[in-house]
């Protein structure tokens, strides 16, 4: 079982790793993206995952129904949520470090926004 504290300690234990806010909840970013999310709550929590990652989490027996797909398209691009009572540490932290390295392997905000302005003024 792990904690919302306890989730927030091992999200910022990653190297880099800082604490920011995102629609009323905290969230944990690397290189400046978004690699998990702790609910309001403090019993669920969010990771960022690619959807072949969420998938063969998904599949994992000991996990039984602690994970989910979030709803909607975030789900579908891998955003997974955790029901933080059914999850030890263990898996948390490995869950967490595949997020973070996704997170880090992403191209920064700023070159994407650059690259989609690039777009629109070469289509004018």
């Amino acid at each position: 079982m792990v904690s919302g504290r306890q989730f927030r300690a091992l999200a910022l234990a990653f190297d880099g790793a800082i604490e920011g806010a995102h629609m009323d909840h905290p969230d944990f970013r690397a290189g400046g993206r978004i690699f998990a999310s702790l609910h309001p709550d403090g019993h669920r929590a969010m990771v960022k995952l690619s959807p072949p990652q969420q998938q063969r989490w998904l599949a994992n027996p000991s996990l039984g129904s602690a994970l989910a797909p979030a709803s909607g398209a975030w789900g579908r691009a891998g955003c997974t949520m955790l029901e933080l009572a059914a999850v030890d540490a263990g898996s948390a932290t490995d869950l967490l470090t595949e997020a973070w390295q996704n997170a880090l392997a992403a191209p920064s905000p700023r070159a994407t926004r650059k690259k989609s302005e690039q777009k629109k003024s070469n289509k004018k």
